[in-house]
């Protein structure tokens, strides 16, 4: 009964449970979305957003045949360009870093808003990225992740254009580059610290249902450690330094540390996700590697685990160097990402309009923690949330991906009345 009771008054008073938080959804925020909704444009643009839907699923799948790994978007890259340009964008280019940027100036201009889905993918360029359908499903590597967002972009963009949708600020469509893996948030670290574009706000699509509206960064370091010695034969060259030997040994050393730490405080996360080097069986390599990964939305829980792995490595070198080998092992130690955590406050106009629009699309609104495009807004302190792309899915990251377009338009239909009514309408605008 007591619990019955609780969530009766925060229907009431309009909170929104996240985990152990209840959060409030300021309702002037309720009333600006149902106002900028009821516009004749926008009911004009939610049934354009309907009438393409064929159109945006045949994007999806010509996107999605066109491989996309890290470091090799540029071919994807030149078509969702040409996609922009046929939706009627004012202008695109491709920049420096191989982001895709469609420009639609807002009436007034000042502030510059973006709308944003990753061109890449995890996978490597020979996979094979056929669409294939089965009943309503289709099944490709990366259908989901995020080819999906990159149609919704190009399907907002069409559907303002048609319905003459006008807003105050610039809105710029982007496909950006390397979100995935290595990429390391190459494509928006870029846009926010070399491109000398103003970015006021931003909204990136990636993910899967909808309602999610992710505020938190969640952030994390990753190197590769490299142990380094001279090699030779197993029998005849036997005492030299071992860089796997070494290896086990910093694992060890790092594991044990590590996993102490992660017992108490906010959730950390520790992975050693690769592994490689040597020759031949009865070799002793010259060269033994790994891959590790560390997570956490709290920076400096980042900050102190990071140092823990950067310890362990160069006490397991000095430790096997003492040992009674006959030559040394030499560590060489690079960083190969770093994703900046940080938490947007609930309360600022982003992440309260994004709430109160789903809502308005009668989807219970959850602010969530992940690692995406949005972690550099995030933080910098500019306002940054990623929502996710609808439909019904799985097996991202998976060569078994598969997604059906169960109510797909109304995700779209969302992400724009989200883009909207932070670009500001055009107050030329006049209700039914």
């Amino acid at each position: 009964m007591k619990r019955v009771l609780f969530i009766a008054l925060m229907a009431l008073f309009g909170f929104r449970a996240i985990g152990q938080e209840a959060v409030e959804i300021d309702k002037k925020y309720n009333n600006q979305i149902n106002q900028v909704a009821k516009k004749i444009n926008l009911a004009d643009a939610f049934a354009i957003i309907d009438e393409i839907d064929e159109q945006t699923m045949e994007n999806l799948i010509t996107l999605t045949e066109i491989p996309a790994p890290p470091f090799m978007e540029e071919k994807r890259a030149v078509k969702f360009k040409e996609m922009l340009e046929e939706a009627g964008a004012d202008s695109v280019w491709i920049d420096e870093a191989g982001n895709v940027i469609g420009v639609r100036k807002g009436t007034v201009g000042e502030r510059n808003v973006v709308l944003d889905a990753h061109l890449d993918t995890v996978f490597p360029i020979e996979t094979d990225v056929t669409v294939k359908m089965r009943g309503d499903t289709l099944f490709a590597p990366g259908i989901g992740d995020d080819t999906r967002g990159l149609t919704m972009v190009i399907a907002i963009l069409q559907a303002m254009n048609t319905a003459q949708i006008r807003t105050d600020a610039n809105v710029l469509f982007v496909g950006t580059v390397g979100e995935e893996g290595l990429g390391d948030l190459r494509g928006v670290k870029y846009i926010f610290n070399e491109s000398g574009l103003k970015i006021d706000s931003w909204i990136s699509i990636d993910g899967g249902a909808i309602g999610r509206v992710n505020n938190t960064a969640l952030g994390s370091m990753r190197y590769k450690p490299t142990f380094k010695g001279r090699g030779g034969h197993s029998w005849g060259a036997f005492g030299l330094g071992n860089p796997h030997h070494a290896l086990g040994i910093a694992i060890d050393y790092f594991v044990a540390d590590a996993s102490e730490f992660v017992k108490t405080g906010e959730k950390t996360s520790f992975n050693v996700g690769r592994i490689g080097g040597g020759t031949s069986v009865n070799s002793i390599p010259f060269e033994s590697w790994m891959e590790v990964d560390m997570r956490t939305k709290n920076p400096e829980r980042l900050a102190q685990i990071d140092k823990i792995f950067r310890d362990a490595m160069q006490r397991a070198v000095e430790d096997y160097n003492k040992t009674n080998i006959t030559s040394p092992v030499e560590l060489e130690l690079i960083e190969i990402g770093n994703r900046p955590t940080g938490s947007g406050d609930p309360t600022i106009g982003l992440i309260q309009r994004a709430m109160a629009a789903s809502e308005y699309f009668e989807i219970e609104p959850r602010l969530t923690t992940g690692s995406t495009n949005a972690n550099i807004p995030i933080s910098k302190g500019i306002p940054g949330i990623t929502i996710g792309r609808g439909g019904v899915g799985s097996g991202g990251h998976s060569l078994h991906e598969w997604w059906i377009n169960r109510d797909g338009a109304k995700a779209i239909k969302l992400a724009m009345l989200i883009t909207v009514s932070e670009a500001g309408l055009s107050t030329k605008i006049k209700k039914r």
